[in-house]
């Protein structure tokens, strides 16, 4: 899931039933194949996810004051989408619960609690924020390609020293 700064969620891959990483996902995904300047602004990620030159993600080795930086503004931008997972799961409990269905119904069930849950956005049902810790830490990928690190550090050089 992607979302945006009020918690509105603006992609979701419904895809697959069960556990698939997220940097699969990601990979197979409509979204990533925008990679060609078809997106407008930048994607954030964790490390699990590969540094691409649209989607900034965590410095692994930290080398510059302004790396630390940008990672601490990462981190600390990237708590949105965690919350915004609270506020989904609060407002339909069956997807911390776990679903009662068919997996191969899940998808369908998680995509429309999305769509219900931009649509109460947009009316603007306020609902307390909750923010869930990560159920793990994500796996480092080594997927670093240079394009995407050199706009990284364009950027944390830019706006961070």
């Amino acid at each position: 899931m992607v979302c945006d700064a009020r918690f509105g969620i603006t992609n979701v891959v419904g895809k697959w039933p069960g556990s698939v990483h997220d940097s699969r996902i990601f990979r197979e995904s409509e979204l990533c194949r925008k990679e060609n300047g078809e997106l407008e602004g930048l994607l954030l990620g964790d490390s699990g996810y590969p540094c691409r030159s649209y989607l900034m993600t965590p410095y692994m080795n930290i080398q510059t004051a302004a790396q630390e930086r940008y990672n601490i503004a990462l981190t600390r931008t990237r708590v949105i989408i965690e919350q915004t997972f609270g506020v989904l799961k609060r407002r339909f409990p069956c997807l911390s619960y776990g679903l009662r269905t068919e997996t191969t119904s899940a998808p369908k069930v998680t995509v429309a609690c999305v769509v219900l849950h931009n649509f109460g956005m947009e009316r603007g049902d306020i609902l307390e924020r909750v923010v869930d810790e990560p159920l793990e830490t994500p796996e480092a990928v080594v997927d670093v390609n240079q394009a995407g690190a050199r706009c990284r550090d364009v950027f944390a050089s830019t706006h961070f020293t």
